[in-house]
């Protein structure tokens, strides 16, 4: 294990070589990782509390990718893919294992809060490592806004099994999708951030509860589902061509976004480099296994061109099969419980990124502020909690959904390099976890990472160069000047 009052080596804090043009050196200065272990934990006037474990971290990667992916987006894959939309599980589902065995192996290495940005920043330096955290911004809190939108999907559906009411277009519903303002997607961002405010354990515990309700609203589906199960379903597998799989699994892949949240939680973990890697793993392969087992009992028993425009599918199936509303409005209200927990673990892992780039100097320190009761950034909790809900009571699923895809995807792709240079750079380092095979999984996560991307469309690509563009403005006129390691050299 690392010694966190270990003392930055020479070799690891001494200056570039000379020959290298200033800029140059600027972009490319890396912060040790015996400095990034040291400071865990560690903010402004406070420090963070050391309380979970590997259960609860397992819980909260689990709570931050079970959810709208399989409730919602479900819905908007199918059209794209046919019945092949099972392969298309399994195939987002691969590029999301060759990306987690990465994470792992620096998890376990560097346990600290912000995650692949933390991993840059030791190894690909502190250019990359801002445009690796801007990433993780555009990943997180726009991954919260778009299952806040979900919820409210669920939600209405809930409200009619129940009262017999819905609630009005103009508040469920965002401008462009029949909207003016969606307030269910505001109501549950606010709802996860009052638990956020009360502590991570706390928080924790809360989020545990709401993953087993959403197994039980998984299973309850299966079962139900299964009774209406028709092998003619999936006669024509792939009625749009081979690469309609390619196209939905891009879609599918914010179906996995959240498996790295455990990585967020570093510096509150009792013991990171043993429990992270494993419950890094242990989640993505419990939520793949339950993503394919849905998808097939879906398409078995519902038409896959009944899926055009229902984001509430699995609900409608199980009222279909029964014939009954008391059914889906079960599992309603289990997707309800369910959501919830995604913007909850997610909205955590936002935080704790933003308290990393803060300590580092590359946002204002505010995002740093430790309070002294609760252990927790509660000034960041708050702000980020208002941005993304009210970017959730404003912007369209589809667009958020795409625009949250790529940033992680291209997060994922400088995670998978930077575990090969680490492993080049840093020999002697001790690993908790090892990816197999030496660089060849990380060059295929990789690979399979950009082959995602390609297949996301032009406006996707579009959204995402304006976010880049507007993220490069930030760093320099901010970050570059007000880093930690460019006061150093001072």
């Amino acid at each position: 294990m690392l010694d966190p009052g270990a003392v930055p080596s020479a070799a690891d804090t001494e200056a570039p070589p000379a020959r290298i043009p200033s800029w140059l050196a600027v972009l490319i200065r890396r912060k040790p990782v015996e400095r990034l272990v040291m400071e865990g934990g560690q903010g402004e006037g406070g420090t963070l509390r050391r309380s979970l474990s590997m259960w609860q971290l397992t819980m909260i990667s689990i709570g931050a990718t079970l959810g709208t992916g399989i409730f919602v987006v479900l819905g908007e894959a199918v059209p794209k893919a046919g019945p092949a939309v099972t392969l298309a599980f399994v195939l987002a589902g691969l590029t999301a294992l060759f990306s987690a065995l990465s994470y792992a192996e620096l998890a376990g290495t560097i346990p600290v809060a912000g995650s692949s940005y933390s991993y840059a920043y030791a190894t690909l330096g502190e250019f990359i490592a801002w445009i690796c955290g801007w990433c993780l911004l555009l990943e997180y809190g726009v991954s919260v806004a778009a299952v806040a939108v979900g919820w409210g999907d669920y939600l209405n559906e809930l409200l009619d099994g129940t009262l017999g009411v819905t609630l009005p277009a103009a508040l469920s519903a965002p401008p462009g999708e029949g909207g003016v303002f969606n307030l269910p997607a505001l109501i549950v961002v606010v709802l996860a951030m009052l638990f956020l405010l009360g502590g991570a354990r706390e928080s924790a515990r809360a989020n545990t509860i709401m993953v087993f309700v959403k197994f039980a609203s998984l299973a309850l589906f299966c079962t139900v589902g299964f009774l209406g199960f028709k092998s003619g379903n999936f006669s024509d597998f792939m009625p749009l061509g081979r690469e309609s799989v390619g196209i939905a699994g891009a879609v599918l892949f914010f179906s996995y976004i959240g498996f790295d949240a455990a990585s967020t939680a570093g510096e509150e973990a009792r013991n990171p480099q043993r429990d992270l890697p494993r419950a890094i793993m242990l989640s993505l392969v419990i939520v793949t296994t339950l993503y394919v087992l849905v998808s097939v009992v879906a398409i078995g028993a519902w038409d896959w061109r009944k899926f055009e425009g229902s984001e509430a599918s699995l609900a409608a199936i199980m009222h279909d099969v029964t014939g009954t509303s008391v059914w889906g409005t079960v599992l309603a209200a289990g997707a309800v419980v369910s959501i919830a927990s995604v913007v909850l673990t997610v909205l955590y892992g936002q935080t704790r990124i933003l308290f990393a780039m803060s300590r580092d100097g590359l946002m204002p320190k505010v995002f740093a502020r430790v309070h002294p009761k609760t252990k927790t950034p509660r000034v960041n909790t708050l702000i980020v909690s208002l941005v993304c809900g009210a970017l959730a009571a404003a912007v369209p699923l589809g667009e958020l959904v795409n625009a949250t895809s790529i940033g992680t995807l291209f997060a994922f792709c400088l995670v998978n390099i930077a575990v090969v240079v680490l492993r080049y750079t840093r020999k002697d380092m001790p690993r908790t976890f090892k990816v197999p095979l030496g660089p060849v999984f990380p060059v295929l996560g990789f690979i399979a990472c950009a082959y995602s991307m390609w297949n996301l469309d032009l406006v996707t690509w579009k959204w995402f160069g304006g976010w880049m563009a507007f993220g490069l403005v930030v760093y320099f006129l901010y970050g570059i000047r007000r880093s930690k390691l460019a006061t150093a050299e001072k």
